[in-house]
């Protein structure tokens, strides 16, 4: 190390053996890529080498790192737990397995369960809450992330969902696979989509735009320079950008003209006639047919999952609005992601392979280290749901279990006031498969607002979900519920519930994947029954 503080030009490799012992945690040289590729630090050398200045790298940590936290706590206040923000953390920690099996907007990461679930995790307050063996509720289950890590730990799990696709998808990551016959009826499936042809011209256009694209972002939008010059200023990103995008958009209409390409669908009626382009819906009907010949049901619902990932990518709309759709995006654009002209999707067949492929790689990674714990997901309102007499209808070596210890506590994250409409999220699946939404049933969704109404019926609904789900819990349970709690809602929440608060934890949330990265915070509130 003192040969390479000793150099003002690193390598990659250099630069991250300096930054690990810098940061006194593990920098790989994928995280110093990244921040070439994004321009937060400026890129050296010629010739496909690629270098770094150590106090490029030295200033990026020193503002980022130390004074981030610094920022957001004059903002957020100072008792903001930073541990709980999981920093040191990449991203494929934090989407671990099957976690990333499909995306689910607003879930927590893996990594705050096993926090205040596991009782090996070395940083937690002396007191252990849940052990291997117990029974953990999730009564808003949402994606499955609760239920995943507590099979990991091996706790056993019940999860409660209003929606029936969330159910799909937390099963999809908890069943026990023939991996053989997984593999090779995702492979069939793959290559059967890979040959479908519907447009012969589509090939031809892309293969036209995307040498255009190329010459044009190379030429206005060059990498990583241009970022760099945007992360320090030297650049107005919003003028200059609209002026780049209408230029292309010159080129590409031309294109569409000389190919003659049909970017919309006759029919506006449903979520899959309006948000994708012509070809696109041809190929997702096509899978779907294919899949549905799948004789194994438990393979027919992970290809299932898969198309479900493949269409939500597919989309017409920008990167930047794929977490909250606004309107059809069937033009080339600017990307804020990017940062440079990018184009919308014209076939699903890119896109499936790669799903395919991540999909039989996450099972057999988690297949390896499930931990034998009994699992149920239930589609239903947590209000009223028999939580008993559903386990017992799907396990009765479960159901023995739970009666004789009950469960001891719950892990969730209700829903927010008035952010997520949650069936909308997946109105592509919804109209796909033909399950029955119950929007009508979801506590504080968007569409309700956030109004003094909306934040009563919001009170009144998480209470009665915590009511139902004590006549099912041990005696001196231990709640956790994730929540961002600006309206302070939630000390009427435990009253109505007769539990009361006991601690609770103010984590920052660094991730999001909304283009607002203002500091935000939530609260994990810990309750236990009132005396």
């Amino acid at each position: 190390m003192e040969i390479i503080a000793s150099k003002k030009l690193l390598s990659t490799k250099e630069a991250c053996e300096w930054a690990s012992s810098f940061l006194g945690r593990a920098i790989s040289e994928t995280n110093i890529s990244y921040l070439i590729q994004y321009g937060k630090v400026k890129k050296y050398g010629k010739n496909g080498s690629t270098q770094i200045h150590i106090n490029d790298l030295k200033n990026y940590y020193q503002s980022f790192n130390g004074k981030r936290e610094v920022e957001w706590k004059k903002k957020l206040g100072n008792d903001l737990n930073w541990s709980l923000s999981f920093d040191s953390l990449r991203e494929k920690d934090t989407t671990k397995h099957v976690h990333r099996l499909h995306p689910y907007k607003g879930k927590f990461i893996p990594q705050l369960v096993e926090y205040f679930i596991d009782s090996h995790t070395d940083n937690f307050k002396q007191q252990t809450f849940f052990k291997k063996g117990d029974i953990i509720l999730d009564p808003f289950s949402g994606s499955g992330t609760t239920l995943v890590q507590a099979n990991e730990l091996g706790i056993h799990a019940v999860g409660v969902d209003i929606s029936r696709f969330n159910c799909m998808i937390t099963d999809t990551k908890l069943l026990d696979y023939d991996l053989d016959l997984l593999i090779q009826d995702i492979k069939n499936i793959n290559l059967a989509i890979t040959k479908f042809e519907t447009d012969a011209k589509i090939q031809e256009f892309e293969e036209e735009l995307y040498f255009e694209l190329s010459k044009f972002n190379n030429k206005n939008f060059p990498s990583p320079d241009f970022k760099r010059k945007i992360y320090k200023k030297e650049i107005d990103e919003n003028k200059y950008s609209i002026t780049k995008e209408k230029e292309f958009l010159a080129i590409y209409n031309e294109l569409v003209k000389k190919y003659k390409i049909e970017l919309k669908q006759e029919k506006n009626k449903s979520f899959l006639d309006k948000w994708y382009i012509k070809n696109i819906r041809k190929e997702i009907d096509f899978a779907f047919e294919q899949i549905k010949k799948i004789k194994d049901e438990k393979n027919k619902r992970v290809l299932a999952v898969i198309l479900s990932r493949t269409i939500r990518s597919c989309r017409a709309t920008t990167h930047s609005d794929l977490a909250t759709l606004k309107e059809p995006q069937t033009t080339t654009y600017y990307c804020w992601k990017h940062k440079k002209i990018c184009k919308p999707l014209f076939s699903i067949k890119y896109w499936f392979g790669r799903y395919a492929n991540d999909t039989i790689a996450r099972i057999k990674e988690f297949q390896k280290i499930k931990n034998g714990a009994y699992w149920v997901t239930i589609t239903g309102d947590s209000r009223t749901v028999d939580i008993a007499k559903e386990i017992k209808s799907r396990s009765k070596e479960f159901y023995n279990l739970f009666e004789k210890q009950k469960i001891k506590g719950i892990f969730s994250s209700p829903p927010y006031v008035g952010q997520i409409n949650y069936h909308e999220q997946h109105a592509y699946a919804y109209d796909l498969f033909g399950f029955e939404r119950n929007d009508e049933l979801e506590i504080g969704p968007l569409y309700k607002g956030q109004g003094q109404k909306a934040k009563n019926s919001y009170v009144e609904g998480v209470s009665q979900v915590l009511l139902n789900s004590k006549k099912y819990l041990a005696k001196n349970f231990d709640v956790f519920l994730v929540a961002n709690d600006k309206w302070n809602l939630y000390p009427k929440v435990a009253e109505k519930a007769g539990m009361k608060i006991v601690n609770q934890y103010k984590r920052p949330v660094l991730n999001r994947t909304e283009r607002d990265k203002n500091p935000y915070s939530e609260i994990i509130f810990h309750l236990k029954p009132k005396i």
